[in-house]
Order: C-alpha cells, then sequence, then structure tokens
C-alpha cells in the first residue's frame, strides 16, 4: 500500500466568539489556510486534485464550501473539492479522507484540513417558509442547535456525565484548564506558532487594515483558583464551567497530500508519514470519552504502546472529558497539548481536527520527535484519531 506523507501545514489564527475574524467568511478563512499551505509545499496548483475541507457550519451559502476555499485560493476549475462533516472531527477526517484517496489511487496530491465561523452561524424560524396561520415562532439561535446532541441536551451535558461516571473533580478541571492557558500563553510569548499561522487581514469599519496572526482566545493570569469561583453552566451542581470548556471560535487549516513517491518525484521533502487512522464509538452520553477506544486502536494498529508515542494532540472540548481520556490511555501529560490545547486556544467545530494537527506537526519537527497522534471526541459517541510519523 502506497505511503502517504504531508509535505506542508498551515493555519490561521484562532479567533475568539465576536473578535477580529467575527465577519470573515470561513470560505475565506480556508483559502488563506490553502494558500499558505501550497505556497510552503512551493508546488504549482496545477498538481492539485481534490480539496477536502471539514465544515460543521455548511448552512446558506456555505453549503459547498470546500469548492469555494479551493476557488478562492486561486485553485484551477478544473481542480476537485468536497466538505467534510464529522461534527468535531471533520477536520481529521478530511486528512484520513486523503490518505484513502491516495491509496486508492484515486488522487495523486490533494489538500485537506478544515475551516469554521461559528460567529456567522445563523438564527432560524422553522416553518416560516410556509408562514404561520396564528400564534408565536421561536428564533433559534443555529450556534446552540449545532451543540446540542441528537435534540435531547447540550454537549455540556455529556461532559458532566463523563465527569459522574468516571470520577473527575472540578478541582482536577480547573487545573487542567488553567494549565492549557498557561502552556498557550507561552507558546504565543516564545514564538511558538509563528510559523505555522497565515496573517489574515481584516478591514475595520472606517476601511482601515488590520492584521490577524496571533490566537485570540487565551486568557493570561488565569488559575485554577480564579477559574473555582465560575458557577457551573450545564448542571446546577455541576463541575462544567465555561471557564474549563473550550470556546466557541472561528480559523482554518489546511495541509498538502501526497505520495511518498510524488513527494520524491517533486523534489519535496515530506514533514511527515500518516501510519495510522481509526474511528470508535461509545454511549452517545459520555460522547467525550471516545477519544480513549480510538487511540486504543490506532496503537493496537501499529503495534505500539503509549510510551512510544512523543507527542499528543487531543482536542480540550472539555476538561472533565479530557482527564478521562488521558486517565485510561496513561500519557505522561508532559506530551500532551503541549502548547495548549481548545480550553485555551479555542474550538472552531469544522476545522479543529486540522488545526490540532498543523499544531502537532509543527511541534514534532521543532523538539526533533519522531510520533505523534491527533484525536478529537465527537458529538453523538465517536472518536477519531491518526497517528503522524516523522520521515
Amino acid at each position: 500500500m502506497k505511503s502517504v506523507v504531508i509535505v506542508s501545514a498551515s493555519r490561521t489564527a484562532i479567533g475568539k466568539m465576536g473578535g477580529e475574524l467575527k465577519d470573515v467568511h470561513a470560505a475565506d478563512l480556508g483559502a488563506s489556510a490553502i494558500q499558505s499551505a501550497i505556497e510552503k509545499a512551493g508546488i504549482d496548483k496545477e498538481l492539485i486534485d481534490d480539496v477536502i475541507m471539514g465544515c460543521v457550519g455548511q448552512v446558506a451559502e456555505n453549503a459547498f464550501i470546500a469548492r469555494m476555499c479551493a476557488l478562492r485560493a486561486g485553485l484551477p476549475t478544473s481542480s476537485n473539492a468536497y466538505t467534510v462533516n464529522r461534527l468535531c472531527g471533520s477536520g481529521l477526517q478530511a486528512i484520513n479522507n486523503a490518505v484513502q484517496q491516495i491509496q486508492s489511487n484515486q488522487s495523486d496530491v490533494i489538500i485537506a484540513g478544515g475551516t469554521e465561523n461559528m460567529d456567522l452561524l445563523p438564527y432560524y424560524v422553522r416553518k416560516a417558509r410556509y408562514g404561520y396561520r396564528m400564534g408565536h415562532a421561536q428564533l433559534e439561535d443555529g450556534l446552540v442547535t449545532a451543540r446540542i446532541h441528537f435534540g435531547q441536551y447540550h454537549m455540556g451535558v455529556t461532559a458532566e456525565n463523563v465527569a459522574e461516571r468516571y470520577g473527575i473533580s472540578r478541582e482536577e478541571q480547573d487545573e487542567f484548564a488553567a494549565l492549557s492557558q498557561e502552556r498557550a500563553i507561552n507558546a504565543i510569548d516564545h514564538g511558538y506558532f509563528k510559523d505555522q499561522i497565515v496573517p489574515v487581514v481584516v478591514k475595520g469599519r472606517k476601511g482601515e487594515s488590520r492584521v490577524v496572526d496571533i490566537d485570540e482566545h487565551p486568557r493570561r493570569g488565569v488559575t485554577a483558583e480564579k477559574l473555582a469561583k465560575m458557577p457551573p453552566a450545564f448542571a446546577e451542581d455541576g463541575t462544567v464551567t465555561a471557564g474549563n470548556s473550550s470556546g466557541i471560535n472561528s480559523g482554518a487549516a489546511a495541509l498538502v497530500i501526497m505520495s511518498e513517491d510524488k513527494a520524491g518525484e517533486l523534489g519535496l521533502k515530506p514533514i511527515a508519514k500518516i501510519r495510522e487512522q481509526a474511528i470508535a464509538g461509545v454511549d452517545p452520553e459520555v460522547m467525550g470519552y471516545a477519544p480513549t477506544p480510538a487511540v486504543e486502536k490506532i496503537l493496537k494498529k501499529s503495534s505500539l504502546t503509549e510510551d512510544d508515542i512523543d507527542l499528543v494532540e487531543l482536542n480540550e472540548a472539555f476538561a472533565a472529558q479530557s482527564l478521562a481520556v488521558l486517565n485510561d490511555l496513561k500519557f505522561d501529560l508532559e506530551k500532551v497539548n503541549v502548547n495548549g490545547g481548545a480550553i485555551a486556544l479555542g474550538h472552531p467545530i469544522g476545522a479543529s481536527g486540522a488545526v490540532i494537527t498543523v499544531k502537532l506537526l509543527h511541534e514534532m519537527e521543532r523538539r526533533d520527535v519522531k510520533r505523534g497522534v491527533s484525536t478529537l471526541c465527537i458529538g453523538g459517541g465517536q472518536g477519531i484519531a491518526t497517528l503522524f510519523e516523522r520521515i
């Protein structure tokens, strides 16, 4: 079977809710990441067979957003594109799809990634198309609806379920969240993200241009003691708060992927090989635990143990689910989310899988280590994981 490699990886900064990226179309964010990845790879746009982008907010003009990203990035009309929606795992699923497509000889060179602008998710009025005979109509927030699990309860409630089932205390969650913030601020201050972030130019109200090239969501001075003062967000006596949960964010990421033989033919030096991938299902009520069986599948398929993995990017949807996963997988916390996770940096849902992979690959290179894993929980009770190995 063909060996598939990544030759470049870029992302935008992650915008906070109501921040600098709030009015930037998700297609423009995706296009920026794609353009940067192509420039880093140093390849001709004509070589790209397909663009695969994860996106959850595929509404209105975003219905075919991968194609919009591709064309806005300047790819020829002869190239192809499609959008993937596996909720929070969409960006990583796009990468995994690229591997399968190349190994089955359908494509040679693919751009895979994800894009999302959660600020631009619309409000809905159901049944309004044909009118109301009488009575009131409710205006629904598409952002909230997207985070409801099977129409029953908010994703935050599943985090409460995980905390209760796996014995994760409020104190542990707040300590984990504070560490995420501390690590993200440290990474920003030391410039660890500079090589991976493509600047996005935003127009102000008065026509002035501003450059967004720093993640907006991290907060300085966050401590577990400060977080302990925050009220529960999803249950009256709960332990999950806004402070120990991921944010509502916008951003994009893209990677240039091809067979190892194609990279050699083009004279390119790969960043890493995509070695294994896995999906696993769990009880939807504890969906955040799903990275555990997904990573276990990866390790079994590759005949490796936790000790063989040098770095891990575990999407921090909530501190509760992250801790439950880490308690069972036994990864040393010193190699997990070393530059902060989604609690600090944010969670632009459809893009997150690609974003954490870009972070992982750049940090593997900076530390000169061999193996890394990206993994995320997925609403509905699924987990996704992919193993990367530097060549």
